[in-house]
């Protein structure tokens, strides 16, 4: 996916879980339907954890990509 077809973007690496899943869930409720969000987070529990969350809450993952060390972007369609 291409990073500017993501609207919105946050960064939670300063944060552990579950305060991974809160921030993202925040972020898109505020959301319209069919928007996209780059969550920039820590790989381990944030990483295994957050995909899973927002697809039990009806979003899709788009993709998951890795970035340079421990960092990933996850691509969230909000649904």
């Amino acid at each position: 996916m291409d990073d500017t077809q993501s609207k919105e973007k946050i960064d939670i690496t300063g944060y552990i879980c579950p305060m991974t899943f809160v921030k993202t869930k925040l972020k898109l409720e505020r959301m319209e339907r069919g928007e996209v969000l780059e969550v920039r987070l820590c790989e381990g529990e944030p990483l295994s954890n957050l995909p899973r969350s927002v697809e039990q809450e009806g979003h899709k993952v788009l993709a998951i990509v890795q970035e340079e060390g421990r960092y990933h972007k996850v691509i969230i369609e909000r649904c």
